[in-house]
């Protein structure tokens, strides 16, 4: 097991480089929602040199396609999608600032490699936990691409939005640990 923190978005990189592969943390603030479709537009846009709908300096993005709020909520339920359809995005998004990811499932070679070389990470979150983590989520407000309705990019607040880190800047996988305490010798 490992340690605990509470942090606060846009993170800092100092707070980045001491998290290790199984710690628990705690996000609080500014979190931005996107999937696949809204991945590729944002590389597209950086391939085109033109201006992201957010800084992506210290950012984290949650994969996720939430579900219509109840009266009264800012945001329905919000479980993780799965990260390796974003792998193909991360590695250019990581290169301009992008700080953290959450999601669900392992990550590719490339991705780990590239939060090593710039100082990322990635935080699984529960799936199947959806509607506990939209608890989390104390505002909801869709900044780019509305047309994809679930899928749009949107600008959530989180309070003890708790996620586990599962690849940090020195590439340690949680997932690949954690199998290994398992296997047959």
């Amino acid at each position: 097991m490992g340690q605990t923190y509470y942090l606060k978005t846009p993170l800092r990189d100092e707070d980045v480089k001491k998290l290790r592969a199984g710690d628990i943390v705690f996000l609080n603030g500014v979190v931005y929602t996107a999937r696949d479709a809204a991945h590729k537009r944002l590389v597209d846009l950086i391939s085109a040199g033109e201006k992201l709908p957010f800084d992506l300096n210290g950012a984290v993005v949650y994969f996720v396609g939430p579900t219509p709020p109840k009266p009264g909520e800012p945001i329905g339920s919000a479980g993780p999608t799965t990260s390796y359809r974003m792998d193909s995005y991360s590695p250019t998004l990581i290169s301009h600032g992008l700080r953290g990811m959450i999601g669900k499932g392992e990550r590719s070679r490339e991705v780990i490699d590239s939060c090593m070389k710039y100082g990322a990470v990635y935080f699984g979150a529960t799936g199947g936990a959806g509607a506990l983590l939209g608890k989390k989520i104390k505002s909801s407000e869709i900044i780019a691409y509305p047309e994809l309705g679930p899928e749009a990019i949107r600008r959530i607040e989180v309070e003890d939005f708790p996620v586990t880190v599962i690849n940090d800047v020195l590439g340690d996988d949680l997932y690949q640990r954690g199998r290994a305490e398992y296997e047959i010798k």
